[in-house]
């Protein structure tokens, strides 16, 4: 993972949440951060300040940008969910908790090209 990321990037945790349709509870989770970290950057209009949870916001944006232009909302939720072979039997929310976003992002990127499974 590239150990940069673009200090004027605007990573607005709520717009991200929503945009994977993802429980404040689940997007802790995947930032491993407490839900009240969360709560507070969604009340405040923060975003992280340490730079992994940043690097994980960034490629969690990047995932929903990238599923939004291959899936409608629903379709992504449901892409995202589900125990795939590509993934190993995982699901792309399991790789994006153990922090390998990747594939999930090779495997948006490959039904966007229309070479996907």
């Amino acid at each position: 993972m590239p150990a940069f990321v673009e200090r004027n990037a605007i990573l607005n945790p709520f717009n991200i949440r929503q945009e994977l349709s993802l429980s404040q509870e689940r997007l802790s989770n995947l930032l491993r951060v407490s839900v009240k970290t969360v709560s507070r950057w969604e009340k405040e209009a923060r975003q992280p300040t340490d730079p992994d949870q940043l690097l994980r916001l960034a490629k969690l944006k990047e995932i929903a940008s990238l599923g939004r232009m291959v899936y409608t909302a629903e379709g992504l939720k449901e892409f995202l969910s589900t125990p795939l072979p590509i993934f190993g039997g995982r699901s792309g929310f399991d790789l994006m908790q153990l922090g390998d976003y990747e594939p999930v992002m090779a495997a948006l990127a490959a039904d966007f090209e229309g070479t996907g499974f």
